[in-house]
């Protein structure tokens, strides 16, 4: 079984890499069907999440994690969502 979620981020976001970094290594990656979307190229996703990024969307449920998050923190969240 697999998720989908949307990685909400933008190019040069330094705290966007190390959450991706982290969303790779974790044991749960292989279970995450990962879209990345840059909040750049929509008006109304700066305006909500300018602030905010990185943040993690599941596209089903529309459930979010949002930064600062930890790997033990990533993998509850998906853990969370698999079992809804």
């Amino acid at each position: 079984m697999s998720i989908e979620v949307q990685f909400l981020t933008t190019s040069g976001c330094h705290l966007c890499d190390k959450a991706l970094r982290l969303i790779k290594r974790s044991p749960v990656a292989s279970m995450v069907k990962l879209e990345s979307i840059d909040i750049a190229d929509s008006a109304t996703l700066i305006e909500e999440y300018g602030m905010r990024i990185p943040v993690l969307k599941a596209v089903v449920s529309g459930h979010e994690l949002g930064w600062p998050f930890d790997e033990d923190e990533y993998q509850q969240w998906i853990e969370s969502l698999l079992n809804k």
